[in-house]
């Protein structure tokens, strides 16, 4: 295309821009690409010669140093196609005094179809001037230790005012120098300082705790170059500044989060100060972020159980800092975090009594806070002391069903867990499982009360058996079998149930038998069994009858005994006399003076002497005749009193006077018993 010479407006920009010249072109540093926006020229306004013949507008000087030798091309690409870009290449070896003619030359950049230029491997044209609409030139042959410079120039004027940044990729098989790509130069990755941003193709955000935000840029240094030695790091505010080495930033200053900043990494050869690539530079970015940080004072609570005076805190929940990446550190007291000593090392269950804590913040990126957890008790559950009786258990009086569930311990709504010691109730152990129907004697159990956040009292409860009450009054009682008795509970109670059906204290015209009632003290009940028995009857065990005389002899039956043989005049001796000869009636009664015990005996005419001597008189006695009566015993004594002969139902009641198989002549008594 045309360009138009306007010296008028190159003056302007030179008097107000400060660009490279070639004196100090900006060397080339390896193939890595570059991207530059030109602005004004340098301090001399070039003779290029060669197809550029208007001079320089915004221009740059690069410097070229092969590495390895083969073809070398590039691509020129404007980020604004409106751009228009011309070139220059010097070389090899030449100075800037002496540049020579330009050994490929372009000015022929073809505006809105893309604006790009350059070497390609395709192009047959070594120069190409303005208007010719030949973008491209033809590559270069190079070899190693081969200098170049190349000079590349953004024509603006009043038909074409478009100034934008280019890009500047290298091709072919040729290599450039750079002390960044020797790996006996550097030996270690340089590291790119700050965190990723949010959005990756974004500069990395170094991390800045102060605010206001004074940064000293020295203090990255050590981290970027990473050991790698006689190498050289400067910091600018513009990449071009960065490019050149221009204007480094020398104090800390205040930085802000909106700019982006830069870094610029050269290496300085200790054997060579003129080594080419002494001048590589490898330039870095990277933006401010404001870190600082500020701790949230929170209340934290916790149960004060069982009024202990202490709870257990989780100091790591409190929400004192969002970042879950931060790391946080506990202390009783301020001057304990100031000097890092004393640090609560379970502060997942710190036990303590209300008071504060105090936290050390410090986020992911180092920057520190201090927040305050004021430790606070929740409401305590208030408990009381409880009583609770229940009526014994019939089949076992000494226990009794308790319904834990009513004693009231609490006026505050909450759930209950019942244990029967204290030591269980503290540790959740051996829980009541069925406490509405818990059976047990006289003593104690305990109840856990809880509130809605999860707080406990303990309440002790007393458990009172209700004894059976029984009638003082009510006994048994043994009468005669034909009579009727009454049988009193006694007062006091407030209802009864008799087993006759009767509901009253007293019931009348009971007969022998068992008997129960129901008493009821309170609501309990208490079932108590009465008897009423027949008395025993007297036995008359045997009657010693003696001539007209007899001897009534008694057993059972209850003492003292009346004696009678008409039913109508009793006597309290059980010895009769003078009775006549045949049958007679005994009658007698113990003390219950029931019906009496009737027996009929008979008074023989007794012939009680025997004298066996063989005359046919009375040498045998017989009494066969009364064999009839029962359990009838006559005994024969001598003079002496001393028995000698027992007749019974087995010797027919005779005797024929023998004694020790002897007959005797001697007189002998004769004695009658139970002689019914």
């Amino acid at each position: 295309m045309k360009k138009h010479l306007l010296l008028f407006l190159l003056l302007l920009s030179g008097t107000l821009f400060s660009q490279a010249d070639c004196s100090t072109a900006l060397t080339v540093c390896g193939n890595s690409n570059i991207t530059y926006s030109p602005s004004g020229i340098g301090a001399v306004n070039e003779n290029l010669g060669g197809c550029l013949i208007s001079g320089e507008h915004n221009s740059i000087w690069y410097k070229i140093t092969i590495a390895t030798g083969g073809t070398l091309t590039f691509d020129l690409t404007p980020s604004d196609p409106n751009a228009d870009y011309d070139w220059a290449v010097y070389g090899p070896n030449v100075t800037c005094g002496s540049l020579g003619a330009a050994i490929r030359c372009n000015a022929a950049t073809v505006i809105g179809v893309g604006a790009a230029t350059g070497l390609n491997m395709t192009s047959t044209i070594i120069s190409a001037a303005g208007g010719s609409l030949t973008p491209y030139c033809k590559y270069l042959d190079v070899l190693p230790g081969q200098t170049y410079y190349l000079y590349i120039d953004n024509w603006v004027d009043v038909f074409n005012p478009t100034l934008a940044p280019f890009s500047l990729t290298w091709g072919g098989t040729a290599t450039l120098a750079s002390p960044f790509t020797n790996p006996t130069i550097q030996t270690q990755p340089f590291i790119v300082p700050g965190v990723p941003a949010a959005n990756p193709a974004d500069p990395r955000e170094i991390i800045v705790c102060e605010d206001p935000m004074i940064f000293n840029f020295n203090t990255l240094s050590a981290g970027i170059l990473n050991g790698n030695a006689n190498f050289v790091i400067s910091y600018h505010t513009s990449q071009n500044d960065a490019l050149s080495g221009a204007n480094p930033i020398l104090a800390p200053q205040t930085v802000n989060t909106t700019s982006t900043y830069y870094y610029s990494i050269h290496y300085e050869d200790p054997a060579n100060p003129n080594n080419p690539i002494n001048s590589c530079k490898q330039v870095g970015s990277f933006k401010f972020k404001h870190g600082n940080i500020s701790g949230n004072n929170v209340i934290l609570y916790s149960c004060n159980n069982n009024n202990a005076g202490v709870g257990t805190f989780d100091l790591t929940s409190a929400a004192v800092f969002a970042d879950p990446t931060a790391v946080k550190k506990y202390y009783n007291s301020l001057g304990d975090l100031n000097a890092g000593i004393n640090e609560i090392i379970n502060p997942a269950a710190f036990v303590s009594a209300e008071g504060t804590v105090y936290v050390s913040i410090t986020s992911q990126y180092g920057c520190k806070a201090v927040a305050e957890i004021s430790l606070k008790f929740y409401p305590v559950v208030i408990v009381n002391e409880a009583t609770l009786r229940s009526c014994f258990i019939e089949s076992k009086p000494s226990t009794a069903s308790f319904n834990l569930t009513l004693a009231q311990v609490t006026t505050q709504t909450g759930t209950k867990k019942y244990y029967p010691s204290l030591a269980d109730a503290e540790n959740g152990t051996n829980e009541i499982p069925t406490p509405t129907a818990y059976i047990a004697p006289n003593g104690v159990i305990f109840i856990k009360v809880f509130n809605g956040n999860g707080c406990y009292a303990i309440a002790k409860v007393t458990l009172i058996v209700l004894a059976p009450v029984y009638s003082s009054i009510l006994e048994d009682k043994i009468i005669c079998m034909e009579d009727k008795t009454t049988l009193d509970a006694g007062p006091g109670f407030t209802s009864y149930e008799w087993s006759t059906g009767a509901t009253t204290q007293v019931i009348n015209n009971v007969g022998v038998g068992t008997y129960w009632v129901k008493l009821k003290t309170g609501e309990c009940i208490t079932k108590q069994d009465v008897k009423v028995y027949a008395s025993e009857q007297p036995v008359i065990s045997n009657v010693d009858i003696s001539n007209n005389s007899f001897t009534v002899n008694v057993t059972g039956g209850t003492p003292p005994y009346k004696y009678s043989i008409d039913g109508i005049n009793w006597q309290d001796s059980n010895a009769f006399t003078n009775i006549p000869r045949g049958d007679s009636h005994i009658l007698v009664k113990d003390a219950y003076d029931c019906d009496p015990i009737d027996i009929t005996i008979v008074v023989p005419n007794l012939v009680n002497v025997i004298t066996p001597n063989g005359d046919g008189i009375n040498d045998v006695i017989d009494y066969s005749a009364l064999g009839s009566k029962q359990n009838l015993v006559f005994n024969i004594f001598d003079r002496y009193g001393t028995k000698i002969f027992q007749a019974d139902k087995f010797n027919g009641y005779k005797w024929d006077g023998n004694h020790r198989r002897k007959k005797s002549s001697d007189r002998y008594l004769l004695v009658f018993r139970n002689m019914e």
